[in-house]
């Protein structure tokens, strides 16, 4: 028979609970298989489990119960209204605990996001199994201990009164360009479509049909899955399909999307696999168009990929594909989890999240170095010289006129990074886990994410105006 030893810990906390009108002890799960999944909701890697919890629960509604325990990285990611907007961001339909203080994190003697930890119904802990691809560890365990408990297993449904999210125009929106007429495309991506708008706000045309998926088509037929970043290459518009694991294409005069890269699944490469070869990008984040090269910040393997338009290959470019904030070559150098792109001349800039650094990739020498940044572990709210700076968790950037624009995401700040002074500073904050910065016919515009804005701010002014965004 499967069973446990050890008691399992209390998950109850001070913090409070999510997706749910009460607090929760263990005891009220008593009969049930409960799968505990420790996560911070800007982890890639804890993004990449979610599916597999969503089949689990679908699969065993009666005998299961999942229970998310937020252990917050970042300091900003320890708010219950970020926490929020992480599950409605996800569609997350089960409970989840705040573990702010990392107390639950503790009792479990977890040590990585993410880690799920499976709990008996007689409440003893079976076993606990850290990083992705849970399903198939989990899935026999379930069956067996639901074969061993038998009726002893409580199969009344636990109703959870999950979080409601506003109706709104945008949902989520993530990165943005223009086009040379003037015109936007914005990464509308917790309604899974692209818009293409005017810079009053006006929806021109809709890209994608809104649902979740991967079909290609009309633009009517097509779906895609929290895309995020675009690329524009004359009359054919590239699309970083997040949760597809894809690169699509839009050819916006048959009004046609198709895809160019990537099969949907979760590929990795290490060191020196696949160097030279075809590869599939993961959780691809933000794209850069440079000549016939499409950069792609491939932000679930930790590295840059490159796309030659002309052979449609996509091939490893820089990182080795583990996390960390290294420098050097581009067999040498590591990220942490890249998410915006951004070029001046011959070098490119990447925003590297998960170590809150901005990195400069030079593509004569083939070298990567940091400009902000210290590690996986260190950030902050620090402006000044570059040496002297933290960020939290920045995500995109733009260079314009000298001038590197970052969106400083957990900051909930626009800074500045003057080039050539080494220096940072804040041009605009208040904002809700701004995703994406351009400069644009003398405004700078930002998404900020949270509050489902598109936010313009006059450059020589100082005006902020919050664009309405109209059907």
């Amino acid at each position: 028979m499967l069973t446990g030893v050890v008691n399992a810990p209390e998950i109850n906390t001070k913090h409070g609970w999510l997706n749910t009108d009460r607090s929760y002890t263990l005891k009220d799960f008593r009969g049930k298989i409960v799968l505990l999944d420790f996560w911070t909701y800007g982890c890639i890697n804890c993004q990449h489990l979610m599916p597999d919890l969503h089949r689990l629960e679908k699969e065993y509604p009666q005998e299961l119960v999942i229970i998310g325990v937020h252990s917050a990285k970042f300091e900003a990611e320890k708010s219950h209204e970020a926490i929020k907007q992480a599950i409605l961001k996800f569609g997350i339909t089960h409970p989840v605990v705040n573990d702010a203080d990392f107390e639950v994190w503790k009792h479990y003697a977890v040590n990585a996001w993410p880690t799920v930890v499976l709990i008996d119904p007689n409440g003893k802990v079976i076993g606990q199994k850290p990083g992705e691809g849970i399903y198939d560890t989990i899935k026999p365990h379930l069956d067996q201990l639901i074969k061993d408990f038998g009726d002893r297993i409580n199969r009344e449904p636990f109703p959870f009164t999950q979080e409601q999210a506003a109706r709104q125009v945008l949902n989520f929106p993530s990165k943005l360009i223009a086009d040379p007429e003037g015109n936007l495309y914005l990464s509308d991506s917790g309604h899974n479509r692209i818009l293409k708008l005017s810079t009053s706000g006006q929806i021109l045309e809709e890209i994608g049909n809104g649902d979740a998926g991967f079909t290609d088509g009309s633009y009517a037929q097509a779906t895609f899955n929290e895309p995020h970043g675009l690329a524009l290459h004359g009359q054919t518009l590239y699309v970083a399909d997040a949760k597809n694991n894809a690169i699509r294409v839009v050819n916006l005069e048959t009004k046609e999307v198709a895809t160019v890269a990537g099969t949907g699944e979760l590929s990795y490469y290490f060191f020196d696999d696949q160097l030279g070869a075809p590869v599939n990008p993961n959780s691809p984040w933000d794209l850069l168009l440079d000549g016939n090269q499409l950069y792609i910040a491939s932000a679930g393997n930790h590295q840059i990929l490159r796309m030659d338009l002309q052979t449609k290959h996509v091939l490893r470019f820089a990182g080795t594909g583990r996390e960390a904030l290294a420098d050097g070559s581009l067999r040498e150098a590591a990220f942490n989890q890249p998410s915006g792109l951004a070029l001046n001349g011959r070098t490119l800039y990447i925003a590297d999240p998960e170590a809150s650094a901005i990195r400069a990739l030079d593509l004569d020498k083939a070298a990567v170095s940091t400009l902000i940044g210290r590690g996986l572990f260190e950030f902050g709210d620090e402006d000044g010289y570059f040496d002297e700076a933290y960020l939290q968790h920045c995500m995109g950037l733009t260079f314009h006129n000298g001038l590197l624009y970052v969106a400083d995401t957990y900051n909930g700040k626009v800074k500045v990074l003057d080039l050539e002074k080494e220096q940072i500073h804040t041009v605009l904050d208040g904002l809700q886990e701004p995703n994406d910065v351009l400069v644009h016919q003398g405004y700078l515009w930002v998404t900020n994410t949270n509050a489902h804005q598109l936010v313009k701010v006059n450059l020589e002014t100082g005006e902020q105006e919050v664009v309405e965004v109209k059907g």
